[in-house]
Parts: structure tokens; C-alpha cells; sequence
């Protein structure tokens, strides 16, 4: 077997933490240097030996990393952040996030989860502890906030946020950010939202926009999958394969790779067959919704679910709604030509 290329990350990404971290600078992802286009990328490695710089800088302080996030500007998350600004509410943002953010960076993944009322989009980084600053953690979540009231406004707040790792300074600047209890040594990164919040509509957006910023960040996670990681040829194959009957031997024998190779190395890159294989079928219920009139028990075989009952519990833990409310919704929010 191949080994997997090491996760990298998106120059516009690492042009952004630059112009953030200056004095007085924004959070723009534009520059020169060794990464001349925003498309580049750079190994996770030369990453950390930035964000070293940066907070060995004579201005930093233990708050660097919340600041930079905080100034982060949609270009610094390159295809993503425009596609974050054409989503017609923060749920469809958080899922954008949630597909799209190896886009910016291999080293971590973001995840949305709905329980009880409440929306949880957590962070998890990918590589071990020693190699992820903890203020490169409170950079990613800060953003994730900062994106969140580009749709909803500057003077929303989440519910609370947490952190996996202890407070290093004074707890003053993460109540400015954030505006919301936060807190440390938790059980993870994440920050909570009501489901009013999540679901909330924008009365103007822009869906034939979004389209075609999806459309070209799909070609350009595809390209990235290409690069070599097992997860992205999972992905491609869960893309292609009859969902009904998918198992991990399928892959895992195209990838020439055992079936317990293969869930290691999910584990390694931060997912498993099980997240991928409900991220697929998410994908391809929320698609058959979108562009066939099928009856959901249709839909639901076609998706790898056993029947109608089944996709309305599966779609309604995915979206916050059940799919026929989605289907509806969806053609209400398109242009007819």
C-alpha cells in the first residue's frame, strides 16, 4: 500500500494567519512569498513553524490566536468562506464547513451535530496534540464565528464555546469575542447553537451563486482527494457506489488496502466508514431531493436506508427537518428559469 501524503493546507489560509497576526493587519488571504497562488499548498509542517513565528513575535500574547481568528476575512478560507457567504442559513454553512474544510486545511475536521435543540459544530485536529498549538485551535473556532456573522450579523453569539485545553490568559478577551460563556479543559472544540439560530433563513441570499461556488469547490476536493489520503478514495467510491449494499471491503479492496488498514487509517485522518458512509448518504438524499420529484420511499434505497421512516429520522437528524419540509423549501428558495 501507498502511504497517505501528510495533510497540508490552503496558502490563501496561511497568507490570512500572516496578515492577522501583523499589527493593525486584516485577515485577507492575498500575498507573494513562497506560496504565490491561494490554491497552494503547504505541508502541515511549514504551518506550524508559521504559527511558531507568530507567536514568538514581540507583540504576541496569549490571546494571538483567538485575535487572529477573530479577523479572519472570507478570502482567507479561499473557496470556502465565498461559499459560506452565499449559504441561505448557518446550517447550510456549517454543512459547507463540514465537507469543505480540508479544503483549507488536512489538519483537522469539522463536524455539525443536532441534539435537544441545539446545533453542535465542533473542531477536532488530526494531528497529535504536540503538533497543533493550542492557539492555532482557538484561531479555527474564532473563525468559525467570525464566518457565522457574516451571514447573521456581527452581534450574534453562539451559546457557549469550549475548549479541549486549559485558558492560558485572562478570560476578558474570549467574552469579547465571543460573547458567550466559554469554556476549558472540556470534552472537546465546539461551539453550541440554538437550532432557531441554525435554521433561521437570510432574506436574500444568493442560491444560483452558492451553486457555482459548490460546484467549483467539489472539482477541488476532488483534486486534493486525488493527492492520496484513504478518506478521499473512500469518498470518491462512496460517490460512485450503490449505497444499499455498501461495506468497507469495497474500498478497501480498491485501495489494495486490508479492511482493518482501512479503518486505521480513517482513524489516523480523523473520520471513520461510518461518519463517510452517513456523509454520503446525507449527500445523495439531500441531491435526489433537490433534483427529482422520487417519493421518499424511492429515495430512501437509493440513499442505503430501509425505508420511508427511516430517511425521514436519518434526513431529520442530518438537516433539522424532515425531507419533504426540505424539498419544499429548497424549490420555494430556487429561481425558476
Amino acid at each position: 500500500m501507498s502511504t497517505a501524503e501528510p495533510p497540508s493546507v490552503t496558502a490563501s489560509y496561511a497568507h490570512a494567519v500572516l496578515s492577522a497576526s501583523a499589527r493593525g493587519g486584516g485577515g485577507g488571504g492575498g500575498g507573494s512569498g513562497p506560496w504565490a497562488l491561494p490554491t497552494d499548498r503547504l505541508e502541515y509542517g511549514e504551518m506550524r513553524a508559521l504559527w511558531d513565528g507568530v507567536l514568538a513575535a514581540g507583540d504576541a500574547g496569549p490571546h494571538t490566536g483567538l485575535l487572529v481568528g477573530d479577523r479572519i476575512r472570507p478570502d482567507g478560507l479561499h473557496i470556502l468562506g465565498h461559499l459560506i457567504l452565499t449559504c441561505a442559513s448557518l446550517a447550510e454553512a456549517a454543512e459547507a464547513a463540514e465537507r469543505y474544510h480540508p479544503l483549507v486545511s488536512q489538519a483537522g475536521t469539522v463536524t455539525l451535530e443536532r441534539q435537544g435543540g441545539v446545533g453542535r459544530i465542533g473542531y477536532r485536529p488530526t494531528v497529535g496534540p504536540s503538533a497543533m498549538h493550542p492557539q492555532q485551535v482557538e484561531a479555527v473556532v474564532s473563525s468559525m464565528v467570525r464566518a457565522a456573522r457574516w451571514i447573521v450579523g456581527d452581534d450574534w453569539t453562539p451559546l457557549t464555546v469550549s475548549f479541549a485545553h486549559a485558558r492560558a490568559g485572562a478570560a476578558e478577551p474570549y467574552a469579547r469575542v465571543f460573547g458567550c460563556a466559554v469554556a476549558f479543559d472540556a470534552a472537546d472544540n465546539a461551539i453550541t447553537v440554538a437550532d432557531e439560530d441554525l435554521d433561521r433563513r437570510r432574506p436574500v441570499h444568493d442560491p444560483v451563486l452558492n451553486a457555482l461556488h459548490r460546484a467549483y469547490a467539489d472539482r477541488l476536493l476532488a483534486r486534493l482527494s486525488a493527492a492520496g489520503t484513504v478518506a478521499g478514495g473512500v469518498r470518491r467510491w462512496l460517490d460512485r457506489a450503490t449505497l444499499e449494499d455498501a461495506s468497507p471491503e469495497g474500498p478497501a479492496q480498491q485501495l489494495n488496502l486490508s479492511v482493518r488498514s482501512l479503518r486505521r487509517a480513517l482513524h489516523t485522518e480523523g473520520t471513520s466508514w461510518r461518519a463517510l458512509l452517513d456523509a454520503a448518504r446525507r449527500a445523495r438524499a439531500r441531491r435526489l431531493l433537490e433534483t427529482t420529484d422520487l417519493p421518499l420511499d424511492r429515495i430512501a434505497p437509493l440513499v442505503g436506508l430501509s425505508g420511508a421512516t427511516a430517511l425521514v429520522r436519518a434526513f431529520t437528524r442530518w438537516e433539522g427537518l424532515p425531507p419533504g419540509a426540505y424539498r419544499s423549501r429548497f424549490r420555494a428558495d430556487t429561481p425558476r428559469c
